[in-house]
């Protein structure tokens, strides 16, 4: 069964119909039958960017409804995963690669996952296919 890595970019244009990239993002959704894998660092930016009062409620409602979705593993937030992402930032000065994609990098590597839900280039920088762009 095939797995695609989601990415925050791919949540807030899922969950915000006036992104530019909502409507790839639901379309894709509406046509995907395969499972997901995402971090607890990626749910953490999301939830940082969906802070707003009027956006906060929708965000906390969607990640108990990913927690609870077999075909979503959410990898949880571990020592050993932190420190190979910022190896990976560390080891990168040329690239403005954030620590999430990092960490995010990490586990697409681990998993063997080369498709990723995103419209982020850093993505494609680090040799995955951006499956939003």
């Amino acid at each position: 069964m095939m797995m695609v890595f989601a990415d925050t970019f791919y949540y807030i244009a899922f969950l915000s119909p006036s992104d530019e990239a909502h409507d790839q993002a639901e379309a894709f959704t509406k046509n995907y039958s395969g499972k997901m894998i995402t971090t607890e660092w990626v749910l953490t930016e999301l939830a940082d960017g969906l802070a707003a009062p009027a956006t906060r409620q929708r965000c906390v409602a969607f990640i108990d409804w990913l927690r609870g979705d077999a075909d979503v593993t959410i990898v949880p937030a571990a020592t050993d995963l932190f420190d190979a992402g910022l190896t990976l930032y560390r080891s990168r000065h040329d690239k403005k690669w954030s620590l999430t994609d990092c960490i995010s990098f990490v586990v697409m590597e681990r998993e063997g996952i080369k498709e990723v839900l995103t419209g982020n280039h850093n993505f494609q920088q680090a040799g995955f296919k951006a499956l939003l762009r």
